[in-house]
Protein backbone atom coordinates (compact mmCIF):
# COMPACT_ATOMS: atom_id res chain seq x y z
CA UNK A 1 0.00 0.00 0.00
CA UNK A 2 2.79 2.42 0.93
CA UNK A 3 4.67 1.54 -2.28
CA UNK A 4 1.54 2.17 -4.36
CA UNK A 5 0.96 5.55 -2.76
CA UNK A 6 4.58 6.47 -3.41
CA UNK A 7 4.25 5.58 -7.10
CA UNK A 8 1.05 7.63 -7.43
CA UNK A 9 2.67 10.60 -5.71
CA UNK A 10 5.76 10.39 -7.93
CA UNK A 11 3.71 10.23 -11.14
CA UNK A 12 1.67 13.26 -10.12
CA UNK A 13 4.81 15.12 -9.03
CA UNK A 14 6.60 14.60 -12.34
CA UNK A 15 3.56 15.05 -14.54
CA UNK A 16 2.17 18.41 -13.34
CA UNK A 17 3.26 21.45 -15.36
CA UNK A 18 3.18 23.86 -12.46
CA UNK A 19 5.02 21.73 -9.93
CA UNK A 20 7.87 20.18 -11.90
CA UNK A 21 11.16 20.90 -10.17
CA UNK A 22 14.46 21.54 -11.88
CA UNK A 23 15.81 18.12 -10.94
CA UNK A 24 14.04 14.82 -10.42
CA UNK A 25 15.79 11.49 -9.89
CA UNK A 26 13.55 8.72 -11.13
CA UNK A 27 13.21 5.49 -9.17
CA UNK A 28 14.05 2.01 -10.39
CA UNK A 29 12.89 1.08 -13.89
CA UNK A 30 10.24 -1.40 -12.69
CA UNK A 31 7.97 1.45 -11.56
CA UNK A 32 5.39 2.88 -13.95
CA UNK A 33 6.54 6.37 -14.93
CA UNK A 34 4.26 8.59 -16.99
CA UNK A 35 5.70 10.73 -19.80
CA UNK A 36 7.02 14.17 -19.04
CA UNK A 37 4.81 17.17 -19.75
CA UNK A 38 7.44 19.90 -20.03
CA UNK A 39 10.63 20.20 -22.14
CA UNK A 40 13.26 18.24 -20.25
CA UNK A 41 16.74 16.74 -20.33
CA UNK A 42 17.30 13.24 -18.97
CA UNK A 43 20.67 11.73 -18.09
CA UNK A 44 20.89 8.36 -19.85
CA UNK A 45 24.49 7.43 -19.09
CA UNK A 46 27.46 8.71 -17.10
CA UNK A 47 30.33 6.26 -17.68
CA UNK A 48 33.41 6.54 -19.91
CA UNK A 49 33.36 4.77 -23.29
CA UNK A 50 34.42 1.29 -22.16
CA UNK A 51 31.75 0.96 -19.49
CA UNK A 52 31.88 -0.32 -15.93
CA UNK A 53 33.07 -2.94 -15.22
CA UNK A 54 35.65 -2.48 -17.94
CA UNK A 55 37.04 -5.31 -20.04
CA UNK A 56 39.87 -7.16 -18.29
CA UNK A 57 39.54 -5.17 -15.09
CA UNK A 58 40.91 -7.02 -12.06
CA UNK A 59 40.66 -4.12 -9.64
CA UNK A 60 38.41 -4.13 -6.59
CA UNK A 61 36.13 -1.57 -8.27
CA UNK A 62 35.09 -4.23 -10.81
CA UNK A 63 35.06 -7.56 -8.98
CA UNK A 64 31.43 -7.47 -7.86
CA UNK A 65 30.11 -5.79 -11.00
CA UNK A 66 30.87 -8.71 -13.32
CA UNK A 67 28.62 -10.98 -11.27
CA UNK A 68 26.06 -8.30 -10.43
CA UNK A 69 26.06 -5.46 -13.00
CA UNK A 70 24.91 -2.05 -11.80
CA UNK A 71 21.98 -0.91 -14.01
CA UNK A 72 22.95 2.68 -13.30
CA UNK A 73 26.31 2.35 -15.03
CA UNK A 74 25.60 3.14 -18.68
CA UNK A 75 27.97 4.83 -21.11
CA UNK A 76 27.56 8.60 -21.35
CA UNK A 77 24.45 9.92 -23.11
CA UNK A 78 21.74 12.54 -22.70
CA UNK A 79 18.15 12.61 -23.92
CA UNK A 80 15.93 15.57 -24.79
CA UNK A 81 12.15 15.31 -24.50
CA UNK A 82 9.90 17.97 -26.06
CA UNK A 83 6.30 16.96 -25.29
CA UNK A 84 4.95 20.24 -26.71
CA UNK A 85 6.08 19.19 -30.18
CA UNK A 86 6.00 15.39 -29.77
CA UNK A 87 9.78 15.11 -30.22
CA UNK A 88 12.64 13.29 -28.53
CA UNK A 89 16.36 13.41 -29.30
CA UNK A 90 19.45 11.51 -28.25
CA UNK A 91 22.88 13.01 -27.66
CA UNK A 92 25.52 10.34 -28.30
CA UNK A 93 24.91 6.84 -29.65
CA UNK A 94 26.59 4.77 -26.95
CA UNK A 95 26.99 0.97 -26.83
CA UNK A 96 24.12 1.07 -24.30
CA UNK A 97 21.78 2.69 -26.83
CA UNK A 98 19.09 -0.01 -26.56
CA UNK A 99 18.43 0.39 -22.85
CA UNK A 100 18.91 4.16 -23.02
CA UNK A 101 16.23 4.47 -25.70
CA UNK A 102 13.92 2.47 -23.44
CA UNK A 103 14.33 5.09 -20.69
CA UNK A 104 13.88 7.93 -23.20
CA UNK A 105 10.69 6.35 -24.50
CA UNK A 106 9.30 5.86 -20.99
CA UNK A 107 9.53 9.61 -20.51
CA UNK A 108 8.36 10.73 -23.94
CA UNK A 109 4.70 10.95 -24.99
CA UNK A 110 5.70 9.87 -28.51
CA UNK A 111 4.46 6.55 -29.86
CA UNK A 112 7.49 5.88 -32.08
CA UNK A 113 10.41 3.84 -30.76
CA UNK A 114 13.40 5.59 -32.33
CA UNK A 115 14.37 9.21 -31.62
CA UNK A 116 13.73 12.11 -33.97
CA UNK A 117 17.47 12.60 -34.25
CA UNK A 118 20.84 11.66 -32.74
CA UNK A 119 23.67 14.17 -32.21
CA UNK A 120 27.26 12.90 -32.10
CA UNK A 121 30.21 14.58 -30.42
CA UNK A 122 33.07 12.52 -31.91
CA UNK A 123 34.39 9.18 -33.13
CA UNK A 124 35.49 7.49 -29.91
CA UNK A 125 33.81 4.16 -29.30
CA UNK A 126 31.47 5.18 -26.48
CA UNK A 127 29.97 8.04 -28.43
CA UNK A 128 28.90 6.60 -31.78
CA UNK A 129 29.06 2.79 -31.93
CA UNK A 130 25.45 2.43 -30.77
CA UNK A 131 24.57 3.33 -34.36
CA UNK A 132 25.16 -0.37 -35.11
CA UNK A 133 21.75 -1.17 -33.62
CA UNK A 134 20.06 0.87 -36.35
CA UNK A 135 21.28 -1.52 -39.07
CA UNK A 136 19.73 -4.58 -40.66
CA UNK A 137 21.06 -6.96 -38.00
CA UNK A 138 18.98 -5.12 -35.41
CA UNK A 139 16.20 -2.52 -35.88
CA UNK A 140 16.79 -1.87 -39.61
CA UNK A 141 15.80 1.77 -39.16
CA UNK A 142 14.78 4.08 -41.97
CA UNK A 143 16.41 7.48 -42.36
CA UNK A 144 17.11 8.36 -38.72
CA UNK A 145 18.69 11.86 -38.73
CA UNK A 146 22.26 11.79 -37.43
CA UNK A 147 23.79 15.23 -36.80
CA UNK A 148 27.55 15.17 -37.46
CA UNK A 149 30.49 17.48 -37.91
CA UNK A 150 32.33 17.30 -41.30
CA UNK A 151 35.12 14.86 -40.38
CA UNK A 152 32.69 12.70 -38.43
CA UNK A 153 30.38 12.61 -41.44
CA UNK A 154 33.21 11.59 -43.75
CA UNK A 155 34.28 8.89 -41.33
CA UNK A 156 30.80 7.35 -41.29
CA UNK A 157 30.43 7.60 -45.06
CA UNK A 158 33.84 6.13 -45.90
CA UNK A 159 34.27 3.31 -43.38
CA UNK A 160 32.32 0.10 -42.89
CA UNK A 161 30.17 -1.00 -41.24
CA UNK A 162 28.92 2.58 -40.80
CA UNK A 163 28.90 3.27 -44.52
CA UNK A 164 26.36 0.49 -44.94
CA UNK A 165 24.00 2.30 -42.58
CA UNK A 166 24.26 5.27 -44.96
CA UNK A 167 23.90 3.31 -48.20
CA UNK A 168 20.96 1.30 -46.82
CA UNK A 169 19.31 4.54 -45.62
CA UNK A 170 19.19 3.33 -42.04
CA UNK A 171 20.62 6.72 -41.11
CA UNK A 172 20.51 10.13 -42.80
CA UNK A 173 23.57 12.28 -42.09
CA UNK A 174 22.94 15.97 -41.41
CA UNK A 175 25.94 18.31 -41.52
CA UNK A 176 26.54 20.65 -38.61
CA UNK A 177 29.21 23.31 -38.15
CA UNK A 178 31.14 24.84 -35.27
CA UNK A 179 29.12 27.58 -33.51
CA UNK A 180 26.18 27.27 -35.97
CA UNK A 181 22.79 26.80 -34.29
CA UNK A 182 20.59 23.83 -35.12
CA UNK A 183 16.88 24.11 -34.46
CA UNK A 184 15.66 20.68 -33.40
CA UNK A 185 12.17 21.82 -32.41
CA UNK A 186 10.35 24.93 -31.23
CA UNK A 187 11.78 24.30 -27.74
CA UNK A 188 15.29 23.00 -28.47
CA UNK A 189 18.22 24.64 -30.25
CA UNK A 190 21.69 23.09 -30.14
CA UNK A 191 25.03 24.64 -31.07
CA UNK A 192 28.17 22.48 -31.56
CA UNK A 193 31.38 23.87 -30.05
CA UNK A 194 34.79 22.53 -31.11
CA UNK A 195 37.02 21.41 -28.24
CA UNK A 196 40.57 19.98 -28.24
CA UNK A 197 40.68 16.20 -27.90
CA UNK A 198 42.39 13.16 -29.43
CA UNK A 199 40.92 13.58 -32.91
CA UNK A 200 42.18 10.47 -34.66
CA UNK A 201 39.10 9.96 -36.85
CA UNK A 202 36.95 13.04 -36.33
CA UNK A 203 36.86 16.44 -34.70
CA UNK A 204 35.37 16.67 -31.18
CA UNK A 205 32.58 18.96 -30.10
CA UNK A 206 30.61 19.78 -27.02
CA UNK A 207 27.05 21.08 -27.28
CA UNK A 208 25.34 24.22 -26.06
CA UNK A 209 21.67 23.33 -25.57
CA UNK A 210 19.01 26.02 -25.46
CA UNK A 211 15.76 24.76 -23.99
CA UNK A 212 12.50 26.60 -23.57
CA UNK A 213 13.69 28.21 -20.33
CA UNK A 214 17.22 26.96 -19.53
CA UNK A 215 20.63 26.67 -21.16
CA UNK A 216 22.89 23.62 -20.86
CA UNK A 217 26.56 23.00 -21.68
CA UNK A 218 27.65 19.42 -22.48
CA UNK A 219 31.38 18.68 -22.79
CA UNK A 220 31.95 14.99 -22.01
CA UNK A 221 35.44 14.88 -23.56
CA UNK A 222 38.20 17.48 -23.68
CA UNK A 223 41.98 17.25 -23.24
CA UNK A 224 42.45 20.02 -20.67
CA UNK A 225 40.48 23.18 -19.95
CA UNK A 226 43.54 25.37 -20.57
CA UNK A 227 43.96 23.92 -24.09
CA UNK A 228 40.53 25.21 -25.14
CA UNK A 229 40.42 28.57 -26.91
CA UNK A 230 37.45 29.57 -24.75
CA UNK A 231 37.15 30.12 -21.02
CA UNK A 232 35.29 27.33 -19.25
CA UNK A 233 34.49 29.75 -16.42
CA UNK A 234 32.88 32.17 -18.88
CA UNK A 235 31.04 29.32 -20.60
CA UNK A 236 29.72 28.20 -17.22
CA UNK A 237 28.49 31.73 -16.46
CA UNK A 238 26.34 31.67 -19.60
CA UNK A 239 24.34 28.50 -18.80
CA UNK A 240 22.09 27.06 -16.10
CA UNK A 241 23.57 23.53 -16.11
CA UNK A 242 26.94 22.17 -17.26
CA UNK A 243 27.82 18.51 -17.83
CA UNK A 244 31.62 18.40 -17.76
CA UNK A 245 34.32 15.82 -18.40
CA UNK A 246 35.29 14.06 -15.17
CA UNK A 247 36.90 10.92 -16.57
CA UNK A 248 39.59 10.67 -13.90
CA UNK A 249 39.74 12.01 -10.36
CA UNK A 250 43.50 12.59 -10.30
CA UNK A 251 46.80 11.52 -11.87
CA UNK A 252 47.26 8.63 -9.43
CA UNK A 253 44.12 6.80 -10.52
CA UNK A 254 45.68 4.49 -13.12
CA UNK A 255 48.82 2.48 -12.49
CA UNK A 256 48.94 0.64 -15.81
CA UNK A 257 48.60 3.45 -18.39
CA UNK A 258 50.57 6.53 -19.38
CA UNK A 259 47.95 9.17 -18.59
CA UNK A 260 49.60 11.72 -20.87
CA UNK A 261 48.31 9.62 -23.79
CA UNK A 262 44.71 9.90 -22.57
CA UNK A 263 44.47 13.52 -21.40
CA UNK A 264 41.35 14.74 -19.61
CA UNK A 265 40.81 17.41 -16.95
CA UNK A 266 41.29 15.58 -13.67
CA UNK A 267 38.49 16.38 -11.24
CA UNK A 268 41.07 17.84 -8.84
CA UNK A 269 42.18 20.19 -11.64
CA UNK A 270 38.60 21.21 -12.34
CA UNK A 271 38.07 21.92 -8.66
CA UNK A 272 41.15 24.17 -8.73
CA UNK A 273 39.45 26.07 -11.53
CA UNK A 274 35.95 26.22 -10.03
CA UNK A 275 36.41 26.21 -6.23
CA UNK A 276 36.85 29.98 -6.09
CA UNK A 277 33.51 30.55 -7.83
CA UNK A 278 30.37 31.24 -5.77
CA UNK A 279 28.19 28.31 -4.79
CA UNK A 280 25.60 29.37 -7.37
CA UNK A 281 28.14 28.67 -10.13
CA UNK A 282 29.55 25.44 -8.69
CA UNK A 283 26.05 24.04 -8.26
CA UNK A 284 25.50 24.28 -12.02
CA UNK A 285 28.16 21.64 -12.61
CA UNK A 286 27.30 17.98 -13.12
CA UNK A 287 30.47 15.94 -13.45
CA UNK A 288 30.04 13.13 -16.00
CA UNK A 289 31.93 10.58 -18.17
CA UNK A 290 33.55 8.65 -15.30
CA UNK A 291 36.21 6.02 -15.87
CA UNK A 292 35.40 2.76 -14.11
CA UNK A 293 38.24 3.47 -11.66
CA UNK A 294 36.96 6.90 -10.64
CA UNK A 295 36.39 6.92 -6.86
CA UNK A 296 33.41 9.30 -7.12
CA UNK A 297 31.38 6.35 -8.43
CA UNK A 298 31.41 5.15 -4.82
CA UNK A 299 29.11 7.34 -2.74
CA UNK A 300 30.97 6.26 0.40
CA UNK A 301 34.32 7.53 -0.88
CA UNK A 302 36.08 10.66 0.36
CA UNK A 303 36.25 11.88 -3.23
CA UNK A 304 32.47 11.74 -3.62
CA UNK A 305 31.86 13.44 -0.29
CA UNK A 306 34.39 16.15 -1.10
CA UNK A 307 32.58 17.07 -4.32
CA UNK A 308 29.15 17.10 -2.70
CA UNK A 309 30.35 19.21 0.23
CA UNK A 310 31.77 21.77 -2.19
CA UNK A 311 28.41 22.08 -3.93
CA UNK A 312 29.10 20.15 -7.13
CA UNK A 313 26.80 17.51 -8.61
CA UNK A 314 27.71 14.02 -9.76
CA UNK A 315 25.58 12.97 -12.71
CA UNK A 316 23.28 10.01 -12.13
CA UNK A 317 21.34 8.05 -14.69
CA UNK A 318 17.60 8.81 -15.00
CA UNK A 319 17.95 12.30 -13.51
CA UNK A 320 15.54 14.69 -15.23
CA UNK A 321 16.14 18.44 -15.52
CA UNK A 322 13.43 20.81 -16.67
CA UNK A 323 14.89 23.04 -19.36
Amino acid sequence: MIRSLFVIFLIIFIGCDNTTTEEVVLPSPDLDIKPLKVPSLVILGTIQDAGSPQIGCQKSCCERLFAAPDPGRKVVSLGLVDPDNDKAFLIEASPDLSSQLQILNELSPRKTVLPDGILLTHAHVGHYTGLMYLGKEAFNASGIPIYTMPRMQNYLEDNGPWSQLVSDNNIRLISIRDREKIKLSDNFTITPILVPHRDEFSETVGFHIQGREKKVLFIPDIDKWEKWDSSIVQALAEVDFAFLDATFFDSEELNNRDMTTIPHPFIVESMNTFDSLPHSERSKIYFIHFNHTNPVLNKESKAYQQLIEKGYNIAEIRTVLTI
